[in-house]
């Protein structure tokens, strides 16, 4: 993605057709519905007193509708500090979710949590007019983030003056770029945050989920390694090379930034060093840089070692993040630097795909993959329907190859793009250190080629045979056989004839 300054995620001009395809038959690729659009000055802000009353010491909650960037209307929930004294300004705090659509319902406990500490705090449903699976801005979130803070800035309960930003994982990239942009944003709270490409970043985390489910071979480096680079390089995955120490350079607000000790996806080692290095170049000596014992990535709790997703707040949730919050109000935090979550294997760079893998050469190869083996079944298929006699000049293993080469091919792409989509939280179960799926694909691609490699045999001593037989015919055996050839430096290249 961007080395610099943050320009809008590109889409490359070499689409992966089948990647793409498969994508929307397994309707994995969700199209977003766009959020509706208003005029920048049309659009004042409007809050309305929640209908119900909340129960004493919870927060007070108030809906609010604002303006984004690109004039996108927003939908948030201010959760204001309870039994605060009438006239008593406090500080505030906008909120933004990690990668995914982010309803803010996603952030309300945390955000309760928060405002109980006497932190008034804003969460806000994510836009979807600009953001997806496949295309997002990280520029265009953190204007979203300001549009945020000017509304909080303009309520009664907090000092104009003392109002942050907090970010979870993307948000976090997203966070420091506003922080960048605006004076409006005067401290800088990051859970999570990744000092290194979301690309690097995913690959790393997509290695320890497999291998945390005792996968490993071949797997590892097709999902890791070269469906990470397919996707970057054909522009499906959203600022890939987003490089964020240019923009922690430039940030000069006082920074608190956590990381679990159980944090799975953010490789906070490396990030953690990185984030700190960037902030001592910039001349930013007012940072805390913070390791939580027992969370997760989000810093919620875990029953598996940081590996899953439950939605659970430790009990003195949000204690630190608030009280050093409040001290900002009498002075500036000096450098603090806890010992960084260790990971237990570093990240690798993703080299950029040489000719040979580039993506119009995959989607080819992918393609007569698809048309030589699947052609032929279907034709055959089509063959019987009309009982019509299959031709004894075409081998009978054709039909074997035919249909264990497209099972090959649309069961390789389509496991790997189902890991991908689910973060490789799911593999399935693993036998020998592969997936059943993974393992089972592998067999199909090994016969699929043994089987080809019998019909060509068979093509050869029937040579006579065949010169008889139909142009049709010769032509579907052609392109199976040709498919044969090409599946196997095609296979080779997905990991699926490799241990």
């Amino acid at each position: 993605m961007n080395t610099g300054p943050v320009r809008p995620s590109r889409t490359g001009p070499a689409l992966p057709l089948v990647t793409v395809l498969l994508a929307v038959l397994l309707g994995l690729l969700p199209t977003a519905a766009p959020a509706s659009a208003v005029p920048v000055d049309a659009a004042p802000v409007n809050i309305t007193a929640a209908s119900a009353s909340p129960a004493p010491g919870d927060p007070v909650p108030s809906p609010v509708d604002f303006t984004g960037a690109g004039g996108t209307a927003l939908h948030g929930l201010v959760l204001a500090a309870p039994a605060v004294p009438a006239g008593t300004r406090g500080p505030g705090l906008v909120m933004i979710p990690g990668a995914g659509p982010g309803p803010l319902t996603e952030l309300r406990a945390a955000a309760e949590s928060y405002a109980r500490h006497g932190v008034t705090t804003l969460i806000f449903d994510k836009r979807t007019d600009g953001y997806s699976m496949t295309h997002r801005d990280y520029g265009q979130l953190a204007d979203d983030a300001l549009a945020a803070v000017r509304l909080l800035r303009t309520r009664p309960e907090v000092a104009p003056d003392r109002v942050g930003l907090w970010g979870l994982s993307e948000g976090a990239w997203a966070a420091s770029l506003a922080a960048t942009r605006s004076t409006d944003v005067t401290y800088l709270v990051t859970v999570g945050a990744v000092g290194l490409t979301p690309a690097r970043q995913q690959a790393w985390a997509y290695r320890g989920y497999l291998r945390h489910a005792g996968v490993s071979g071949s797997l590892l480096t097709a999902l890791s390694d070269t469906s990470v680079r397919q996707l970057t390089a054909a522009g499906l995955f959203p600022e890939a090379d987003y490089d964020p120490v240019p923009v922690w350079e430039r940030v000069r607000q006082p920074v608190l930034a956590e990381w679990g000790t159980l944090d799975r996806e953010a490789a906070p080692e490396e990030s953690a060093t990185i984030i700190r290095q960037a902030l001592d170049r910039g001349g930013n000596t007012h940072y805390t840089l913070r390791t939580v014992p027992g969370v997760r990535h989000n810093l919620h709790l875990t029953r598996d070692d940081g590996y899953d997703r439950p939605d659970r707040l430790p009990a003195d949730y949000a204690d630190t993040e608030s009280a050093w919050i409040q001290r900002l109000a009498t002075g500036l935090p000096e450098a603090s630097v806890d010992p960084a979550p260790p990971q237990d294997a570093r990240s690798r760079a993703l080299d950029p795909l040489p000719w040979y893998e580039s993506t119009w050469f995959e989607a080819v190869a992918t393609l007569l993959c698809l048309t030589g083996f699947a052609g032929y079944a279907l034709t055959g298929a089509v063959r019987r329907l009309r009982h019509r006699p299959r031709p004894a000049a075409l081998p009978r293993a054709a039909r074997w190859a035919a249909l264990a080469g497209t099972a090959a091919v649309l069961g390789g792409l389509g496991y790997l793009l189902f890991l991908t989509v689910t973060a490789a939280m799911f593999p399935g179960p693993v036998l020998f250190g592969r997936p059943v799926v993974w393992l089972a694909v592998q067999l199909l691609a090994l016969f699929a080629l043994g089987a080809a490699a019998v019909a060509a045999a068979g093509a050869r001593r029937e040579r006579a045979a065949l010169a008889a037989a139909s142009a049709a015919d010769r032509a579907r055996l052609g392109a199976l056989l040709l498919a044969g050839a090409v599946f196997l430096p095609w296979a080779l290249s997905w990991g699926l004839l490799l241990p």
